[in-house]
C-alpha cells in the first residue's frame, strides 16, 4: 500500500509500505517529512510531476535507510511528487528522462506491470543485434554464430547482450588497436601502439600503464595519517609509506548529451572508481572537468554565435547541459567528498566547407589525480576458490546497453533504446563503499586480491575482468535485486552505479563484513574463482543465463580496418584592423572559454580533504584563473602533486598534428608554474580522444593527431600511460549531421616537491620588477585556430604548433629553475585569447593596480598577431632580473621584457607608434557578464545579480592579532608527535560524512588522542563517549541531504537508545566541549544542542538563499564572544573556506539573543554566502562550550590550505584557526587539574 503525506510546501511523499503504521510510526514520518500532514486519503485526484514509476530514486534509497535508522520497518519506496498547475507557465515543464506526468496519485503509482522475462535463445543474432541496438558489427555477428555452432547450442540473449557489451567500441578500443590504411598505405602501428610508444621510450618513473584502471608514478614518501583499525572505534596514527600516484581521465559524452545530470555525476563517479580500483584499493583525492558544448545562446548580438542557425535539439539544448552536467559533475564530488581543483570549458559552432561542426554530441571529461601505497600498486594473481565480492548498491533497470549505444552516433537509435542507457547517480553509496576499500587500503594487511569498478557492462565487464585469469562462477541469486521485475539479463548487465568488485581470500570475509557493516556498505559474497577457465552465471534452479569459455566470451573477432582518403581542408583567415582592438578585446573576453568561470567554481568544492593546495580560484578578489591544480600527499605540506589540462580543437581543424602538439604544449604550460620533483621528466599524461570517426578524412586525420602527439612526447622524454577514447562524435538530425571537432584532452599529473612554492598568475605590485614573455612554440606567430578568429567566424589558414621539442624541453627546464630558485613572484600561461587575455587575467584578481605593456622587444609588425595568437608561452613577473636573464641565456631560451607593473588601474598597450589605454574594471566586467548570465540559471536572477554586483567590492580581509606569530612552538604544536596525550577528542561520523580527516588532523596536531566513531558504533553501543572530552561533529552530506541537512543524522540520534543516551550523557558532563561543523553544524541545531533551554525556539538552518551549493573562499570577523574556542581570536579577520547547501542561519530572535562567535566581513551575497540573518557564521552555546559553525575552519589551519594568504604571512607554519583548537586543549587540560 501507498500512503500520502503532504508536506508545508505542498508537496506529495508517497511511502510504500507492507503494513499499516501504528501511532508512533506516523508521528516519527511527521517528524521526518519536517511536519508533514498524513492523508488519510488512497488516491489525490490532481496532477503531479515525479520520478519515472520504474527507475527508484537514490532520493528513495537514502529517505528508506533514514527510516530504516529510526527503527521503522517494512518501508519499501519514498517518493516526492510536486504539483503541476496546468495554469501556470512552466506547467509540464520537466525532463522525462528522469520524471512523468501523473494524472493523478493513486495505489498504481509504483506499480510496474511486468514480469521477469525469461531467459531468451537467440536464432537469429544478426535481427537481435538491430532489435536491441547491440552494434555489433557483421564480423562479430559471424564470429558469434560460429561460437554458437562450436557450443552445439543457441547463445542466450544475456550472452549475446553480454559479449556487445564487454566487446563494444566503448570498452575495447577497437579503432585505437585496429589497422589503419590511408591513402592506400598501411601503416605500421596501430594508434594504441603510437601511444605505448612513449611508455616505452621513456618509462621514466612509471609503475603501472595501460594495464589498470589507472597509471601509477612513483611517488615520494609521505606520511600516512588513518585510524588503527576499521571495523571499530579506534584512534588515528601516523607512519610513513611509500606511494605512487595515481593519473585517471575519463569521458562520459553519451549519457551527458542524453540526460546531463546524471550522465555527468557517473561520469564523475565512475573516474573515481576508476582510481578506486587501481591495483589493489587506490585513494583518490582531487579531480577535473572539462565541458564542451555547441553555443549556449545566453545573449543576442554576438555574431560568432549567428553564423549557424540553432538545431532542434535531440535532447536538451546547450545551455540546459552546460548548467545541468555542471550540476552532476559539481553535485558528485561535493557529496562524495572530492574536490574539483582545475577545469576547462570551450563552446563552439562553425559551418564551412559544406560541413557542419559543433559539440552538439558533448564532451564531458572527468579526471582526477590521487595516490596508493607502493605495496598495492599491482594486482595479485587470482587463484582458485578466491570469493567474489560486491560492495554497493541494488540493481536497477540503468544504463542497459550504455557501452554499446556510447559506441555509435547519437540519434541513430530510437530514443528508447537511448533513453534505457540513462544512469543514476547516488554519490552517498559510493563514499560508503569508498570508505571500505580506503580502511583495507590503509591496513598493514590489506587482503584485496584484485579490485575492479564498475562501470560500462555492470556485472559482465566488472566480473569477468576479476576472473579472466582463472573463470569463475557467480550464483544469481545472491546479487542484489533492487528492482523485481529485472530479467537475468538486466540483472548481470545493467549499469547501475556505485559498486565494487573485488576478490579475496576466505579467510578475511569476516573482517571485511565487520568494516563494511560499520560503514553501511552493502556487501555480497556473490560467487568464487574457479579453474576452468568458464564464466558463468547461475540461477538458483541451476539454469545459467550466461556459461562460456571465457576465450569466446573476451572474443577473437577480426581486426577493425580503418581505410580511408586524406581530406584537405582549408579555412578562410581572418580579416581585422588595429583599429578594432578594443572590440575585438571585448568579444574575446565574452566567449565562454575566454570568460570567467565563476557561475562553474562556485558551486563544487574545491577544500574538502584539507589537501587542496592550488585550486581554480586567486588573489584578494578570488576570481577562477590558476593554470593548475595542486594537493599535499600529506598534512605536513611539503610533497605533493600537481595537474593540469590542455587541448586546441579548433587548430586541429586546420591541421591535427598541431592541434594535439598544441594540447600537449597548453597543458605543460600550466604545469610548469609547480616547482616538480624532477622537471619535466616528473610529467606524465593521459590522452583522451573524441572524434567523428568513420566521416570521410577524419579517420585519417585522427591517425595523424595521434601520431604527432605520440612523437612529441617521445621527444620531450615524458610518457602518456593512460587514456581513453571517445570515437563516435557525430550528432545524427535525421539525414542531416553535425560532426564534433576532433579533439584530444590532454591532462597532465607530476610531483611537486614543495606545494607551498606553486606560483600564482596573480600580480604583485612591486615596485622595480617586471614582466618577460617567454616563447616555447620557436614558430612565427598564426592567428588559426585561436578565440580571436572564433569570434569573427573564422578557423584561420595557419595555425601555430612547437617547431622545436628541445627548445620546449629547455624552457620549460629554465622556468623551473627559476622558480626553485624563488625569482618568479607571479607567472601565467598564453593559451585561449592569446597574450592580451593573459595580461588582463593577470591584473583582474587584485582590487588595483595596472600594467604598461611595450611590446617593441617583440619583433613582429603585426600587432593582432602578438595579442592574439595562441602559440605556447607564458609570462613571469621576476624581481632580480638580471639574475634571470642570465639563467635564461645559460638555457638559450628567447625572452623579452614587455610590461611592468604601476599604480593606476589601466592596461596600456604601445608598439612602435600605437598607444592605447584600457580600463582593467570595465574589461574585468565584461570578462565576467558570461558568467553572470549562467549563473542566472542556476542561482536566480536575484543572486546572480547580487554576484555580478559585488564580487569586485568584497576583497578578502585580513587582520591579525599581535600576539599571534604563526610558529608551532608558540601554540606547542609539534607536528612529529607519536605518543598519547591522554586528552581524547573524537570524530563523529554518518554515512555521508566527507570532512572528517582533515578535523581529525587539525585536533591530532593540537594535541589530542583522536578516536574515530561512526553512528553505527553509537547505535550499536560499541562506542559511549564516555572516555571523550572533545566531540566534533564533522562536515559532509549525510544521507545526501535528502529529507533536510542532517535531519537523518538526527533521526539516527532521536530513535535509538544507545544513541541516544551516549549523547545525553556526554552533554550532561561539565568537562566537555563540543563542536559542529557544516553538516555537524546542522545536527547541532537540529537536534537543539546549542541552546537547548530554548526549546522548540532553537533556531534551525535553512537552504542558502541562492538554493544551490555555495563554494568559497570568504573573510569572517570574530567579534567579542564567550566561545572556549574563539574568544582569545576577538577581533581578528580571516579567510576560511565555505562549502555547503543549507548553511544560513535563521536567526528571528534580537542579535543579543544568540552568542554569535563568528561574522561573515560582508552583509550582502556572495561575501554574506548563504544569507544568514546578521551575517553569522557560528554560534555558540551561553557557557561558551559548545560551537556551531558552517565554514571549515578544519581547512584552513595552514597557510598553504588558504585560497589567499597575505603574503607578508608567507613563513607562518598555522593560521590564527589552529589557536581555537589549541584553546580547547588548555580549557580540557585546565578542567582536569
Amino acid at each position: 500500500m501507498i500512503v500520502f503525506f503532504r508536506t508545508q510546501s505542498k508537496s506529495i511523499i508517497g511511502v510504500e509500505t507492507n503494513a499499516f503504521f501504528p501511532d508512533e510510526t506516523v508521528q516519527k514520518l511527521i517528524w521526518l517529512f519536517g511536519n508533514a500532514e498524513m492523508l488519510e486519503a488512497t488516491e489525490i485526484p490532481s496532477p503531479f510531476i515525479g520520478p519515472r514509476r520504474e527507475m527508484i530514486t537514490p532520493w528513495s534509497t537514502c529517505a528508506v535507510e533514514i527510516t530504516q535508522n529510526m527503527g521503522i520497518e517494512g518501508i519499501s519506496r519514498i517518493e516526492e511528487f510536486f504539483p503541476d498547475d496546468p495554469n501556470k507557465a512552466n506547467s509540464g515543464n520537466f525532463d522525462p528522462m528522469l520524471q512523468r506526468k501523473y494524472e493523478k496519485l493513486d495505489q498504481q503509482i509504483f506499480h510496474i506491470d511486468k514480469q521477469p522475462d525469461d531467459i531468451i535463445y537467440i536464432e537469429d543474432i544478426a535481427a537481435y543485434n538491430k532489435q536491441e541496438g547491440l552494434a555489433l558489427s557483421d564480423e562479430e555477428i559471424d564470429y558469434l554464430k560460429s561460437v554458437s555452432e562450436k557450443m552445439g547450442r543457441n547463445l542466450t540473449d544475456s550472452e549475446v547482450f553480454g559479449f556487445s557489451q564487454v566487446n563494444s567500441e566503448h570498452c575495447r578500443h577497437k579503432i585505437f588497436n585496429g589497422k589503419f590504411i590511408i591513402d592506400g598505405e598501411e601503416k605500421e602501428s596501430s594508434l594504441f601502439q603510437l601511444i605505448k610508444l612513449t611508455s616505452k621510450i621513456n618509462p621514466n618513473k612509471l609503475v603501472s600503464a595501460y594495464k589498470d584502471n589507472v597509471a601509477f608514478i612513483e611517488g615520494p614518501r609521505i606520511e600516512q595519517f588513518a585510524p588503527a583499525s576499521g571495523d571499530k572505534p579506534d584512534f588515528f596514527e601516523t607512519k610513513e609509506i611509500e606511494s605512487v600516484l595515481s593519473l585517471k581521465a575519463e569521458t562520459h559524452n553519451f549519457p551527458t548529451t542524453v540526460e546531463p545530470f546524471n550522465g555527468a555525476a557517473t561520469g564523475t563517479g565512475g573516474e573515481i572508481r576508476d582510481r578506486l580500483a587501481g591495483g589493489k584499493g587506490s585513494l583518490p583525492v582531487a579531480g577535473t572537468a572539462i565541458y564542451m558544448t555547441s553555443y549556449p545562446r545566453t545573449e543576442k548580438g554576438r555574431a560568432w554565435e549567428e553564423n549557424i542557425d540553432p538545431r532542434k535539439w535531440l535532447y536538451q539544448t546547450p545551455e540546459q547541459i552546460l548548467i545541468k552536467a555542471s550540476n552532476g559533475a559539481s553535485d558528485f564530488g561535493n557529496k562524495f567528498g572530492q574536490p574539483l581543483i582545475c577545469g576547462s570549458l570551450l563552446t563552439f559552432e562553425h559551418v564551412e566547407n559544406g560541413k557542419k561542426f559543433g559539440y552538439d554530441k558533448v564532451i564531458m571529461l572527468a579526471g582526477g589525480i590521487g595516490y596508493a601505497n607502493k605495496r598495492d600498486a599491482l594486482k595479485g594473481k587470482p587463484e582458485s576458490g578466491e570469493k567474489i565480492i560486491v560492495l554497493g548498491g541494488d540493481n536497477y533497470r540503468i544504463g542497459m546497453g550504455g557501452g554499446a549505444v556510447s559506441s555509435v552516433n547519437t540519434g541513430e537509435y530510437s530514443s528508447g533504446i537511448e533513453l534505457n542507457a540513462v544512469q543514476r547517480a547516488n554519490p552517498e553509496m559510493q563514499k560508503r563503499v569508498a570508505n571500505v576499500i580506503r580502511s583495507l587500503a590503509e591496513s598493514d594487511e590489506n587482503p584485496i586480491v584484485s579490485i575492479h569498478d564498475h562501470g560500462a557492462g555492470g556485472h559482465l565487464n566488472c566480473l569477468s575482468e576479476l576472473v579472466e585469469e582463472t573463470g569463475g562462477i557467480i550464483e544469481m541469486d545472491k546479487l542484489p535485486i533492487g528492482d523485481k521485475t529485472l530479467s537475468a539479463k538486466e540483472i548481470i548487465g545493467n549499469e547501475s552505479q556505485e559498486r565494487m568488485g573485488l576478490l579475496c581470500q576466505q579467510k578475511d570475509i569476516e573482517r571485511i563484513e565487520r568494516i563494511a557493516s560499520r560503514e553501511r556498505s552493502p556487501m555480497y559474497v556473490v560467487g568464487e574463482t574457479t579453474d576452468d577457465m568458464k564464466f558463468t552465471f547461475r540461477q538458483a534452479d541451476g539454469r545459467c543465463p550466461i556459461d562460456m569459455n571465457l576465450e569466446d566470451f573476451f572474443g577473437k573477432p577480426p581486426v577493425t580496418i580503418m581505410n580511408d582518403q586524406t581530406v584537405e581542408e582549408i579555412y578562410a583567415s581572418p580579416e581585422y584592423s588595429i583599429e578594432n582592438l578594443g572590440t575585438y578585446i571585448e568579444n574575446v573576453l565574452q566567449l565562454e572559454a575566454v570568460a570567467c568561470k565563476d557561475w562553474l567554481t562556485n558551486k563544487v568544492d574545491r577544500s574538502v580533504t584539507g589537501k587542496v593546495a592550488r585550486q581554480q580560484c586567486q588573489g584578494e578578489i578570488q576570481l577562477p584563473l590558476s593554470d593548475l591544480g595542486a594537493i599535499a600527499l600529506d598534512y605536513r605540506g611539503f610533497e605533493g602533486m600537481a595537474t593540469s589540462i590542455g587541448h586546441a580543437p579548433q587548430a586541429a581543424m586546420i591541421d591535427p598534428a598541431a592541434g594535439s602538439i598544441l594540447a600537449v604544449a597548453e597543458t605543460l604550460t600550466n604545469i610548469v608554474f609547480a616547482p616538480l620533483a624532477e622537471g619535466l621528466k616528473s610529467v606524465s599524461l593521459s590522452a583522451n580522444w573524441m572524434w567523428p570517426c568513420r566521416n570521410p578524412g577524419e579517420d585519417a586525420r585522427l591517425y595523424k593527431a595521434v601520431e604527432a602527439c605520440s612523437d612529441f612526447v617521445c621527444d620531450l622524454g615524458i610518457n602518456i600511460p593512460t587514456g581513453k577514447d571517445s570515437l563516435s562524435m557525430t550528432q545524427q538530425y535525421g539525414s542531416d549531421k553535425v560532426l564534433a571537432p576532433g579533439t584530444v584532452i590532454i591532462s597532465a599529473a607530476a610531483q611537486v616537491k614543495n606545494i607551498r612554492k606553486i606560483v600564482s598568475p596573480n600580480l604583485a605590485y612591486i615596485k622595480g620588477t617586471y614582466i618577460y614573455y617567454i616563447d616555447f612554440s620557436f614558430d612565427t606567430f598564426r592567428l588559426g585556430g585561436s578565440a580571436f578568429a572564433q569570434t569573427l567566424n573564422k578557423i584561420g589558414d595557419e595555425a601555430p604548433t612547437v617547431t622545436d621539442a628541445e627548445y620546449f624541453k629547455n624552457a620549460f627546464d629554465a622556468v623551473q629553475e627559476l622558480i626553485n630558485r624563488g625569482l618568479v613572484l607571479a607567472g601565467h600561461d598564453i593559451s585561449a585569447g592569446g597574450m592580451i587575455t593573459t595580461m588582463l587575467e593577470m591584473c583582474f584578481s587584485n582590487p588595483e593596480g595596472g600594467l604598461e605593456a611595450r611590446l617593441d622587444k617583440i619583433h613582429h609588425s603585426d600587432l593582432i598577431k602578438i595579442l592574439f595568437s595562441e602559440n605556447p608561452g607564458i609570462l613571469i613577473q621576476v624581481k632580480h632580473h638580471h639574475l634571470v636573464e642570465k639563467i635564461l641565456d645559460d638555457y638559450e631560451i628567447g625572452y623579452a621584457i614587455i610590461a611592468r607593473p604601476i599604480q593606476n588601474r589601466k592596461l596600456v598597450i604601445e608598439k612602435d607608434n600605437f598607444r592605447q589605454e584600457f580600463d582593467i574594471d570595465a574589461l574585468r566586467d565584461i570578462w565576467y557578464r558570461p558568467s553572470y548570465l549562467l549563473d542566472r540559471k542556476q542561482s536566480g536572477e536575484t543572486c546572480a545579480a547580487a554576484r555580478f554586483e559585488n564580487y569586485k567590492t568584497q576583497p578578502l580581509q585580513f587582520s591579525f592579532l599581535p600576539h599571534f606569530s604563526g610558529k608551532f612552538e608558540s601554540l606547542g604544536l609539534d607536528p612529529k608527535r607519536k605518543e598519547k596525550s591522554g586528552l581524547t577528542a573524537a570524530i563523529i561520523r554518518e554515512k555521508g560524512t566527507n570532512g572528517e580527516r582533515e578535523m581529525a588532523y587539525a585536533l591530532y596536531l593540537a594535541g589530542f588522542d583522536v578516536k574515530d566513531v561512526h553512528m553505527t558504533d553509537l547505535i550499536s553501543g560499541r562506542e559511549t563517549l564516555e572516555d571523550v572530552q572533545f566531540a566534533v561533529f564533522c562536515g559532509g552530506f549525510s544521507n545526501s541531504d535528502v529529507l533536510g541537512s542532517a535531519k537523518g543524522w538526527a533521526g539516527g540520534f532521536l530513535y535509538n537508545e544507545k544513541a541516544n543516551k551516549a549523547l545525553k550523557n556526554f552533554y550532561a558532563r561539565p568537562d566537555t566541549l563540543s563542536l559542529g561543523i557544516c553538516n555537524g553544524c546542522q545536527l547541532m541545531m537540529e537536534l537543539g544542542l546549542v541552546y537547548p533551554e530554548m526549546g522548540n525556539e532553537h533556531p534551525k538552518m535553512r537552504h542558502n538563499t541562492s538554493h544551490k551549493f555555495e563554494s568559497a573562499f570568504v573573510s569572517v570577523e570574530i567579534p567579542q564572544n564567550k566561545s572556549v574556542m574563539f574568544k582569545s581570536l576577538s577581533g581578528t579577520k580571516l579567510g576560511i573556506w565555505v562549502a555547503h547547501g543549507e548553511g544560513r542561519f535563521e536567526l528571528p530572535k534580537p542579535e543579543s539573543e544568540y552568542c554569535i562567535a563568528a561574522k561573515y566581513c560582508y552583509d550582502e551575497y556572495p561575501g554574506n554566502p548563504n544569507g544568514s540573518d546578521y551575517a553569522t557564521a557560528a554560534v555558540c552555546s551561553k557557557d561558551g562550550r559548545h560551537l556551531a559553525m558552517m565554514p571549515h575552519l578544519e581547512r584552513t589551519v595552514f597557510p598553504w590550505q588558504n585560497a589567499y594568504y597575505p603574503y607578508e604571512y608567507r613563513r607562518h607554519d598555522v593560521t590564527p584557526w589552529m589557536e581555537a583548537f589549541v584553546n580547547a586543549r588548555e580549557w580540557i587540560l585546565e578542567k582536569r587539574q
